[in-house]
C-alpha cells in the first residue's frame, strides 16, 4: 500500500495539479505489478507470472515481443508500453489471444470462478466514482482554488472553481456559453490559476515532445535517424501514422502526419509497428521544445 501510494497516487495528484492529464494505470503496471510483484514471484521460484491483461506476448527472432490483443475493443497495449524486455521474458498474458470478453466469461463460468459475471469497470481503482477532483482535494487541500477562464489573448471570459476540474479538450461544463463559436480548454496554467480556452483548431497538435522512452523495437532506439511508425496519444483513439525523431536514448520528437486534437502533457505516446500488431515502445508527453 505504501509503494502504491508513493509511486502512483502521489504522482497522480502532483501531475494533475501541474495541469497534466496523468495515466496512473501505466505507472501502477510499471512500478508495482511488474516490479515488486514480479520480484516476489521470482523470490518464490515461480516459472513465470501470468496476468489478466488483454495483450499478447509472442516469440520473435530477437526474443519475446509485445503485441496488441486479438480483441481490439479490449486491447490494453497503451497501458503496457513501459514493460521492459527483461520483464517480458518472465510475463505471460493468457487472455490476449481470446476473440472477445464473452470467451473470457465463458471460461470463468466453466471453471466455476465467482467473477464470471462481474460487471466491467472503467474507473481508476482509487477513483471509483470517476471524480478525480475530489481525490485531489483530499490529497492536496486547497488545490481547488478558483480562478479565471480566459481566451488565448488573455481576455477574461468568466470564473472557474479550480484548475483541477478541467482537462485539455474539454468543451462542456465551462459555464461560458453564449459567446459565439464553441470554446474548448486548450491549456491549463495552474500557477496563475487560469484555464485558457479557444476554438477547436487551437487544439490541433502535429509535433509532440516525448521523454522516458522505453524502446521494444529491434536495434537501438537512437541508432537510426528516424522511425516511421503508428502512434496512440490516447488509449481510446486508433493509432495514427507518425515519424519519430530520436533526440537521445530516451527522448524524441514525434511528428503526426495528421494533426491530433486534445494532446496533453502527462499522457502516453505509444509506438506501434505500421500495419502490424507489435508494440515498439512509447514514452511520456511533456511540455518540451515542440510546444505540445
Amino acid at each position: 500500500e505504501n509503494i502504491f501510494r508513493d509511486a502512483v497516487i502521489e504522482e497522480f495528484a502532483d501531475a494533475y495539479l501541474a495541469g497534466a492529464t496523468p495515466v496512473p494505470c501505466i505507472r501502477c503496471n510499471e512500478r508495482v505489478k511488474f516490479k515488486d510483484l514480479l520480484a516476489t514471484a521470482k523470490d518464490l521460484d515461480a516459472d513465470c507470472m501470468a496476468t489478466g491483461h488483454y495483450i499478447q506476448r509472442k516469440l520473435g527472432a530477437g526474443g519475446p515481443e509485445l503485441h496488441s490483443a486479438a480483441d481490439p475493443a479490449r486491447d490494453q497495449s497503451y497501458f503496457l508500453f513501459s514493460t521492459t524486455p527483461e520483464q517480458l521474458a518472465f510475463l505471460r498474458f493468457p487472455l490476449g489471444h481470446l476473440a472477445s470478453k464473452a470467451e473470457t466469461r465463458a471460461l470463468a463460468a466453466k471453471y466455476g470462478l465467482s467473477v464470471a459475471d462481474k460487471p466491467d469497470s472503467q474507473d481508476i481503482c482509487f477513483v471509483p466514482n470517476g471524480n478525480y477532483a475530489s481525490v485531489i482535494e483530499k490529497l492536496r487541500p486547497g488545490a481547488a482554488d478558483p480562478g479565471e477562464i480566459v481566451d488565448m489573448d488573455g481576455n477574461v471570459l468568466g470564473d472557474h472553481r479550480g484548475v483541477i476540474h478541467y482537462t485539455i479538450g474539454q468543451r462542456r461544463g465551462l459555464g461560458i456559453g453564449g459567446l459565439g463559436d464553441p470554446l474548448y480548454v486548450v491549456r491549463l496554467d495552474p500557477d496563475a490559476r487560469r484555464v485558457i480556452v479557444g476554438p477547436k483548431e487551437a487544439l490541433a497538435t502535429r509535433v509532440i515532445p516525448v521523454r522516458e522512452i522505453n524502446w521494444l523495437g529491434d536495434g537501438s532506439f537512437d541508432g537510426v535517424g528516424e522511425h516511421h511508425v503508428s502512434v496512440k496519444v490516447r488509449s481510446t483513439r486508433p493509432p495514427r501514422p507518425a515519424i519519430i525523431r530520436p533526440l537521445g536514448p530516451t527522448e524524441a520528437e514525434v511528428e503526426l502526419l495528421d494533426p491530433e486534437t486534445g494532446v496533453s502533457p502527462g499522457q502516453a505516446c505509444v509506438f506501434y509497428e505500421t500495419g502490424g500488431s507489435r508494440i515498439l515502445g512509447g514514452g511520456w508527453i511533456w511540455k518540451g521544445r515542440a510546444g505540445a
